[in-house]
């Protein structure tokens, strides 16, 4: 008995310190999602994964961003932080924003990044 109670105190601490980078909650969203319906993630985080694609840094206004690639489509990431090695897969929990939607159809279409996990290399 008490060796099972060593084991669970054991796990429940290994899975405290050593959680998972999202919870059982978070759902990947398919970029085509964002994408195909604006309208529904307009202002709403939502987690995002997939490759880091064409960045662009514009020094003068600060201004840094890259595509986030999936099997489904793209979308532009604007990030304050510094930019993803490019072509490697991360995950990104960014908050949708348009400059207008206009009859179903998003303007300026952005992801902005709230916060990234690159994903572990193997070695």
């Amino acid at each position: 008995m008490k060796n099972l109670l060593t084991q669970m105190l054991f796990m429940l601490t290994f899975l405290l310190i050593v959680h998972p980078v999202c919870s059982a909650a978070d759902v990947i969203v398919p970029i085509n999602a964002i994408n195909t319906s604006p309208v529904n993630f307009d202002g709403k985080e939502v987690l995002l994964r997939g490759v880091a694609k064409n960045p662009t840094r514009l020094p003068m206004i600060d201004l840094k961003s890259y595509m986030l690639e999936d099997a489904s489509g793209e979308i532009m990431v604007l990030t304050e932080s510094d930019l993803p090695r490019m072509n490697e897969e991360i995950t990104v929990r960014v908050r949708i924003k348009s400059l207008a939607i206009i009859k179903g159809e998003a303007l300026g279409l952005a992801a902005i990044e709230m916060e990234r996990y690159e994903q572990q290399q193997e070695i």
